[in-house]
């Protein structure tokens, strides 16, 4: 997977190295000599992954990293620190700031570009997201990239995998901190309760005694339930080749032995805030496809979803030479509950009317709000008589108990009209049903209301 790469560092030798070595592995390289002009070019989404020095005059990388962090619309752009700085209180501090990586130099080649094509692949993910929770603030539900860049990355919901005993027991020392910690020393059962649980990170020992920690976390990343988890290995220092398979398998960090206290927590801290704040825009996704399809009133499908389904379940029918029917039900004399009571009691009755229509239900059968106090309810694999049935059943439960209104202070009498249609021709569409539904429902309303009619033509 090829990115473009934006290479920050004050010394032009230092920046010709890198963009030999990135260019040799197909990246498109930008550079920069300083940090207003690395933040301007993030600002401007003109780069993937920036890997910028530690030492610059004027802004130094610690707080280029924090500027890009703290901004909602670069805090995506993965941030890694190349430096000669190879202290842990510099690697922490350079994670602290939100640096996704701190490496010393001199940099192993294959090192650092197994660790750009992750972050890469990782950032590809964040992009789709991205983009289509954006489409939420037009439906006015805030922006979601202030709100998820916001998370602190404490209180997360760690599972251990380690079955060294002194190990583990540091290791939650540690975490338990800030965090809430789940031990569990075998690999299968550790596969089990992430996929069960869910947490937040997933710390997998490289080093089991029965079984491949680096099988563990290809599971992880190969079943949907884990799939989206945070995965942060733990490996020997000589162990270099089994660190880069596991990047290339999906590992998001790792951390060699022996390990600094200080930098376990600044990358599970990082490692938690990146998994809640792509959980959070895959929040806002479906919540702005629920928007989408759901009337927000009576949390029945909208006309937008019932206009898209309709058809499809009309030609199934069809084709399977099985019956479907269409009821078509309206409030009785609903505007002078809105005239009397005023529009939040027609609310009120809107709501309930929804829920008894849909507990009256199956389960397959497709309930939606038409418009105004309209329902439409489209009916599989249901005969003409069947479909009666069901409205009377509808009709019976709607004016059984009166309707609450005004937070309960106050019941009203409600009653609801129902006309009924089945397919009945070869070349019969949605709108023929709805328009038999229809007229079967103009004739209930005429002759009395809080009644159930089936289309005569049907009939």
């Amino acid at each position: 997977m090829t990115a473009r790469v934006l290479v920050v560092d004050d010394l032009l030798p230092n920046v010709k190295l890198l963009e030999a070595r990135l260019t040799a592995e197909y990246f498109d390289v930008l550079t920069a000599s300083n940090g207003p002009d690395a933040i301007s070019i993030c600002d401007q989404g003109l780069c993937d992954i920036v890997l910028t020095d530690v030492m610059m005059p004027g802004m130094d990388g610690f707080e280029v990293t924090r500027r890009i962090k703290a901004n909602p619309s670069t805090a995506h752009i993965p941030v890694v620190m190349v430096t000669a700085l190879d202290q842990p209180s510099d690697r922490v501090k350079g994670l602290e700031a939100g640096a996704d990586d701190f490496l010393t130099k001199p940099v192993n080649e294959i090192a650092l570009i197994a660790r750009v094509r992750s972050l890469v692949r990782l950032k590809a993910v964040t992009d789709e997201l991205r983009s289509r929770a954006l489409t939420s603030r037009d439906a006015g539900m805030g922006d979601p990239l202030v709100q998820a860049v916001a998370d602190t990355g404490v209180n997360g919901r760690i599972l251990l995998v380690d079955d060294r005993p002194g190990s583990a027991d540091r290791l939650i020392a540690t975490l338990s901190q800030h965090h809430m910690v789940t031990l569990e020393p075998n690999a299968q059962q550790a596969l089990f309760a992430a996929a069960a649980d869910a947490p937040d990170l997933v710390v997998v020992s490289l080093d089991l005694a029965d079984y491949d920690g680096l099988r563990l976390c290809s599971q992880l990343r190969s079943v949907e339930a884990t799939r989206h988890l945070g995965i942060l290995a733990l490996a020997e220092a000589e162990d270099t080749s089994r660190i880069l398979r596991g990047l290339d398998l999906g590992v998001n960090d790792y951390l060699v032995r022996p390990i600094d206290r200080n930098e376990l927590l600044a990358r599970v801290r990082t490692q938690v805030r990146r998994k809640r704040y792509a959980d959070r825009l895959r929040d806002t996704v479906h919540a702005t496809i629920e928007l989408a399809i759901v009337d927000a009133l009576t949390g029945l499908h909208n006309r937008r979803y019932l206009d898209s389904h309709f058809g499809a379940l009309v030609e199934e029918s069809l084709n399977r030479g099985r019956p479907l029917s269409v009821l078509v039900l309206d409030v009785d004399k609903f505007k002078s509950v809105n005239d009397t009571y005023g529009h939040d009691a027609g609310d009120d009755v809107l709501r309930e009317f929804a829920q008894r229509v849909r507990k009256s239900l199956r389960a397959p059968d497709l309930v939606a709000r038409f418009g105004g106090e309209e329902l439409v309810v489209v009916m599989p694999d249901t005969s003409l008589e069947t479909a009666r049935l069901a409205a009377e059943r509808i009709r019976a439960r709607v004016g059984a108990d009166p309707f609450a209104i005004h937070k309960g202070s106050q019941f009203i009498p409600v009653t609801v009209s129902i006309g009924v249609a089945a397919t009945e021709r070869v070349d019969d569409t949605p709108d023929t049903l709805l328009k038999r539904a229809d007229q079967a429902l103009y004739r209930a309303k005429e002759t009395g209301r809080n009644r159930v009619i089936v289309s005569p033509r049907a009939a």
